[in-house]
Order: C-alpha cells, then sequence, then structure tokens
C-alpha cells in the first residue's frame, strides 16, 4: 500500500504544476447536453420500455421478487448494481410523472411525455460519471503536451456518435459505465492498482458485458501489482520462490475486490436466489447473431452461407463440389422455414444451410484463444500502453467472435482504443478505419426518416473533426515507407466507400415501400452495413494485433 500511495503522490505532485484550465470539458459537455434535450422527445426505440419497466419492478417489488418478475416479457437482466440505481431513480420520480404511468407494473407500458422527459433527463445526467472520469483524465496529465492530447481524447468520448445514438435517441445508460470504464484505466495510468480493482468490479456489478475486458484487468493487476518476477541472487531459490507472489498486495487487491462483489450480491445469497439471477445475466438460448448482424466475423459468415444458398440454386455446375466439399443436408435448401430464417440473427438456434453450424463452445475457444494473445505481450511488459492495447484487443476478440453480440458492443473495442491511439501516429490508421465503420454500423438502430440526418450529419462531423484534431496533436514520424502510404489511401478510399453504403442503403429504405423486389430484400440494407462494416472493424483488428505484436516501441512507457 506504502508503494501505491508513494507512486500516486509522486503523480499528482507533477501533475500539479500543469496547466491544465485551457483543456477544460466544462463547455464542450454543456453544449453535448443541449443537444441531447433536443432529441428528447424523439425517436426511442423498446429499450425505453425495458428501462421503465425495471423501474416499475424495483419500486413496486421487494427485493427478493426483482429478478423473478415476468409479467412484462422486459424482465431485469442486468447485474445487481444497475437494480440498485434503477431503485434510486424510480424513487426520485416526481407525482407528475407517476400520474404519467412510470412506475405501473403492467404488461406493456402506457407513457406520455413526463415520463419520456424524466428517464431522458435521468441518461444525461448519469453521464456526468464519464464526464468527472474524462476531466480527471486531463487533469492528472504529467506535461503540457500530455494533457492536450488528453484533451482531445476526452471531447472526442464525450461528444461519441456512438453514445449519442445508442443512449440519447435508442436509450440506454452506456455513459455511466465506460465512465466506471475510464476510472479503471486512469487509476492503472497512475498505478492505484487498488482503485483499479475497486472500480472494474464495480463496473462488473452495474453491466456484465465488461466480462470481455476483465481478462486483461486481471494480467495487469496480478503481474505489475501482486507479482514479483525479479530473482534476488543473494537469496535461495526457495527464498525467491516464496516471495515470487506479494502476499500483502494480493490480500489487499482480493478483499477488496471480493468485498465489493459481496456486498452488491449479499441480499441475492441471503434469499438463495444466485441460480435465478445467473439465469437472467446469461440466457445461453440465445442464437449466434443478434437480429441486427453486429459487423463482425459471423456477419461475414452467415453471408457467406446466404451467398453459397444463391450459387447453389442457381448455377448447376456449382451443386457437386459445393455438396462434396460441404457435405450439407441438400433437402434442407428446399425448406422454406430454414430458407428464411436460418441465418437472420433471429433470438433461438441458428442452422446454417450449406456451411458448417457454429457452437458456443468454438465461439468461446476462438474468443478465448485471441485474448490469451493480447495477454501475453501484457504479462511480459506490463506498462499502461500494453494494458490499454491488451484491453482493446480483448473487446476486438469477444466483439469479432463472441456469442449473439449487439452491435452497440463496439463501444468496448472504441473507448479503450481512443486512449492508445495519440501516443503514435501508426495506430491512427486502424483507428480511422474502427471509428467510421463502427458508428456507421449503428445507423440501422435509430431508422426513423426524422432522425436520419442528425445521425448521419453528427457522424461525419464527428469525423472529420477528431481525424484532423487526432493528427494534429499526434506528430506524424518522418520515416513513413511507401507501402504504409499506399495503405493508408486505400483505407481511406475504404472509409469513401462508406458514404455510398449510407446512400445506397438509405435509397432502399426510402424506396422499399413501393418496389415488390425489395419488398421481399427486407434485410438487404442490414447485410450490406453488417458486411461492408464487418470487413473493416476486422482490417482495423488485423492493424492493431500488427502494430501490438511487432512495433514494441508504441508500448514502451516514455519518460
Amino acid at each position: 500500500m506504502g508503494n501505491d500511495i508513494d507512486s500516486t503522490t509522486r503523480v499528482e505532485m507533477k501533475s500539479t504544476s500543469v496547466n491544465t484550465r485551457e483543456y477544460s470539458l466544462w463547455n464542450i459537455w454543456i453544449i453535448s447536453v443541449f443537444l441531447k434535450l433536443l432529441l428528447s422527445i424523439g425517436y426511442h426505440s423498446t429499450d425505453f420500455e425495458v428501462h421503465r419497466n425495471w423501474l416499475a419492478i424495483t419500486y413496486n417489488l421487494p427485493i427478493n421478487k426483482w429478478y423473478i418478475e415476468k409479467t412484462s416479457q422486459w424482465t431485469l437482466d442486468y447485474p445487481p448494481c444497475f437494480a440498485y440505481f434503477e431503485w434510486v431513480l424510480s424513487h426520485l420520480v416526481p407525482q407528475f410523472v407517476k400520474d404519467d404511468g412510470c412506475l405501473k407494473l403492467v404488461e406493456k407500458g402506457q407513457y406520455g411525455l413526463p415520463t419520456i422527459f424524466y428517464q431522458r433527463l435521468t441518461v444525461i445526467l448519469s453521464e456526468f460519471v464519464l464526464f468527472y472520469a474524462l476531466k480527471w483524465y486531463i487533469r492528472s496529465s504529467k506535461s503540457q503536451a500530455e494533457a492536450r492530447r488528453a484533451y482531445v481524447v476526452g471531447s472526442s468520448l464525450i461528444l461519441s456518435p456512438g453514445l449519442l445514438l445508442i443512449d440519447h435517441i435508442h436509450f440506454q445508460y452506456n455513459g455511466m459505465m465506460y465512465g466506471l470504464l475510464v476510472l479503471v484505466i486512469n487509476n492503472a495510468r497512475l498505478k492505484n492498482h487498488l482503485q483499479c480493482g475497486f472500480w472494474f468490479a464495480l463496473l462488473l456489478c452495474f453491466k456484465h458485458i465488461y466480462l470481455y475486458l476483465a481478462p486483461a484487468v486481471f494480467v495487469f493487476l496480478l503481474r505489475d501489482y501482486c507479482l514479483n518476477l525479479k530473482f534476488n541472487k543473494r537469496k535461495s531459490v526457495f527464498w525467491n520462490t516464496l516471495h515470487l507472489i506479494n502476499w500483502m498486495n494480493s490480500i489487499k487487491l482480493g478483499l477488496i475486490v471480493v468485498g465489493t462483489f459481496g456486498v452488491c450480491f449479499a441480499p441475492f445469497i441471503y434469499y438463495q436466489q444466485i441460480p435465478q439471477l445467473l439465469e437472467r445475466l446469461f440466457p445461453f438460448s440465445r442464437g449466434l447473431t443478434h437480429a441486427y448482424w453486429a459487423p463482425n466475423f459471423w456477419a461475414i459468415y452467415s453471408f457467406t452461407d446466404r451467398l453459397l444458398i444463391l450459387v447453389y440454386k442457381n448455377i448447376p455446375l456449382s451443386r457437386i463440389p459445393l455438396l462434396s466439399f460441404f457435405k450439407f443436408n441438400e433437402a434442407l435448401l428446399s425448406d422454406p422455414k430454414f430458407a428464411n430464417t436460418s441465418t437472420r440473427g433471429i433470438v433461438g438456434d441458428i442452422e446454417f444451410l450449406i456451411l458448417p453450424t457454429i457452437t458456443p463452445k468454438l465461439t468461446f475457444l476462438l474468443t478465448l484463444f485471441y485474448q490469451i494473445m493480447a495477454l501475453i505481450p501484457l504479462f511480459i511488459q506490463p506498462t499502461f500502453y500494453r494494458f490499454v492495447g491488451s484491453l482493446g484487443l480483448c473487446g476486438f476478440a469477444s466483439f469479432l467472435f463472441g456469442w449473439h453480440v449487439h452491435e452497440k458492443a463496439i463501444l468496448l473495442v472504441i473507448f479503450p482504443i481512443s486512449f492508445l491511439i495519440v501516443n503514435d501516429t501508426r495506430l491512427l490508421t486502424p483507428f480511422n478505419l474502427l471509428v467510421s465503420c463502427g458508428y456507421v454500423s449503428l445507423f440501422p438502430l435509430i431508422y426513423t426518416s426524422s432522425e436520419w440526418l442528425i445521425k448521419v450529419l453528427y457522424t461525419f462531423l464527428w469525423y472529420v473533426i477528431y481525424t484532423y484534431n487526432f493528427r494534429n496533436v499526434t506528430k506524424i514520424p518522418k520515416h513513413n515507407k511507401g507501402h504504409d502510404l499506399i495503405l493508408d489511401r486505400f483505407i481511406n478510399l475504404y472509409i469513401l466507400g462508406l458514404l455510398v453504403v449510407v446512400g445506397v442503403t438509405s435509397c432502399i429504405d426510402l424506396f422499399e415501400t413501393k418496389f415488390e423486389v425489395l419488398k421481399r430484400l427486407e434485410f438487404l440494407k442490414l447485410i450490406i452495413i453488417s458486411v461492408y462494416c464487418g470487413f473493416g472493424v476486422i482490417g482495423s483488428w488485423n492493424g492493431f494485433s500488427w502494430a501490438f505484436f511487432v512495433n514494441d516501441s508504441i508500448f514502451t512507457e516514455k519518460s
């Protein structure tokens, strides 16, 4: 603990000499709040009713009924800390909002503007956690140049198109969660290991999707705080083996993490409801892909299966080679039930018609393999940059190869990597590819015409502004080679292709009610976005992986 305090004190003493007033996020946050307030009465998804129902559950029922209640199909399926958060919000509901039907426990809620405004306001105010965390991240910078880079990172996340689309139009509370993640990242940066462990444990108690990032946090804390791999030649092998583990640090960290989970889950342990709670958190009956394919490896796999079906049906010469190579059941292709729904990502078991069917075990093994690959360099070199890079690659692995991945999970990749890219311009190209494809892939979430211009224009302006600013704060090295420039140009052309993708899919959306062929191809626009963005996200993953495993200088701590 003493080393932890000393290192923190030294960092804080250095940071106090840096003037960070000119890098304040207040103006940006206030402007963003006004924009979000203007969007309050616009479109919201069924997630709005989900959270309204959770308010009703936590307000009207005792705690031992929260994870049993199923009057509505929108049952409570987040960890206990989020349920406590909903309980707090439900007890702050004004009387006129209660009268509007906000807290009625019914199968389908009936509510008006008071409920909409109240719930929208809770999302905006809860995002203050993100603002505070990023403000602290900037203030803890050790130099003016570092503060400037931190400001660009912080403002880009405050104004993130992902948060605007998912939280403030679609409706969720991701801003608060990612604020907790920023606290984890900055505590790791300042070597506040105990605080890092506490905030991550608390984050998992709010939303379990962050388990995807847990391996990187675990290895970083283990290697940098709990293990002592320095061999003392003056001591015996037995002594060195005994001191391989820093027992005091391990006990302190373990008590904090276990204590956090214990306090969070205590009521449900007392009522013996852990099995029911876990069943809600991990519903394995869902299919490989979501109703809208996330832009990952399985979207491309599903598209390939569809493409092979068309080839098989329309090109007779292809049938024998396809049958001999893939050995599929030919009779299934004539079954309308399988032909229409088998790979569309509906909830339930998925059967591919030509390609081999993917099992949860396979997705788990693929995710685990690529996460372990990202953890090995972190274990060898537990620097802050390695930690953030490993966080990003763990997010990539789970997003690209996980089971039933939502498109919204792309933020698990974008947020950690945003803290890394200002360290070296070689990371900017894969990052530009990631954010452009990642944010465009969220467009189908907001399918109403009145929000079309907002989502497209806002994302485009964000990309232009922050592409310039990231390049401005990160020096371009003089040793760029020709093939790097060629690759950059190709990726820039690919990103420009997103304009064509958005234009084509918007035209399909506009004319699908007028042309019968477009009515039959209702999933076409989603396939175009998922597959095109999927190739982009995979390309970005390859770029970051190459940098992580080959360019060691990027991830070495700089004085």
